[in-house]
């Protein structure tokens, strides 16, 4: 059981950078400069960018803000339940 829990929490760590990859590249596309060497402590303003930029295109949020927002809630999920799991035993 902790082997699928740690393997599900690495799949939604490569789901998020993935998805963070992908709006970078959305972001770029519509003039936003992007600095993929701090990608990962700007992504929150990345994220709130997008959010903006595509409600404002389409009246939405894009796509991708749930492909970043939805794996970093599950594997949280998780963590806490390979946590309560590891204590059990």
């Amino acid at each position: 059981m902790p082997a699928l829990l740690i393997g599900l929490i690495c799949v939604c760590g490569v789901w998020a950078v993935a998805a963070s990859l992908l709006i970078a590249r959305d972001l770029e596309r519509r003039g936003v400069r992007i600095s993929y060497l701090w990608l990962r402590v700007m992504i929150l303003k990345y994220l709130g960018q997008y959010r903006r930029v595509t409600r404002a295109e389409t009246g939405q949020v894009g796509s991708l803000f749930s492909h970043y927002v939805i794996p970093l809630n599950l594997a949280l999920v998780l963590t806490i339940i390979l946590v309560l799991v590891l204590t059990k035993t």
